[in-house]
């Protein structure tokens, strides 16, 4: 059996975006986790290598989840447009239930050591390369302009999303973000143009 599919595994993942969220990364203890988890200290280490392996395995397990559940909701649309904005709608939804999540992935995930940035980076791309397949189906249906630069336009997509939603943490999450859903979505299909 795979490590991922032990229900500790998933304890330990789930106790270290609580912890990570509430302490800090650099301040989160591996002693910590395991006391959120409710499992011996050298439990953790038959999982993970160290900390920096938690961060990325919480990021691994997250981020796929993240995508699947996008991909389920994105299936009966028919649209690029949809799409978009059901991939915007459930971005927003999924960490604005989330708050410990948003937290980890906004702030915490944004590390300084070059290694860890480029782990993170790596998951990402399963998220990025979902971008592209929306954009590419809406070129070919003509939704979009064929001279789309898709490249360009994930980059576009990822970071207003990733902005908003790394803002309304900042605010403390005051506001209601799936709100936002849908002028994220008009303002990256219609632009600033009247």
């Amino acid at each position: 059996m795979k490590q991922q599919q032990k229900p500790k595994y998933k304890q330990i993942i789930d106790a270290a975006v609580i912890v990570i969220a509430e302490k800090g990364y650099h301040q989160s203890q591996v002693s910590k986790i395991a006391k959120q988890a409710g499992v011996a200290d050298g439990t953790i280490y038959l999982y993970f290598k160290n900390k920096e392996d938690i961060l990325i395995s919480l990021f691994r397990e997250k981020m796929g989840l993240f995508i699947e559940k996008i991909e389920e909701e994105i299936k009966g649309k028919e649209t690029a447009k949809e799409k978009l904005l059901t991939l915007i709608e459930k971005h927003f939804s999924i960490l604005a239930e989330d708050h410990h999540l948003a937290i980890v992935t906004q702030l915490e995930l944004r590390q300084s050591n070059l290694e860890l940035r480029l782990k993170i980076n790596e998951v990402l791309k399963g998220y990025l390369l979902l971008v592209d397949s929306i954009l590419h189906a809406g070129i070919e249906t003509g939704e979009l302009r064929e001279d789309l630069d898709v490249r360009l336009a994930r980059q576009m997509v990822f970071g207003t999303i990733d902005e908003t939603v790394t803002s309304w943490v900042m605010n403390d999450q005051k506001y209601d973000l799936p709100t936002l859903a849908p002028k994220v979505h008009n303002l990256l299909i219609n632009g600033f143009g009247a």
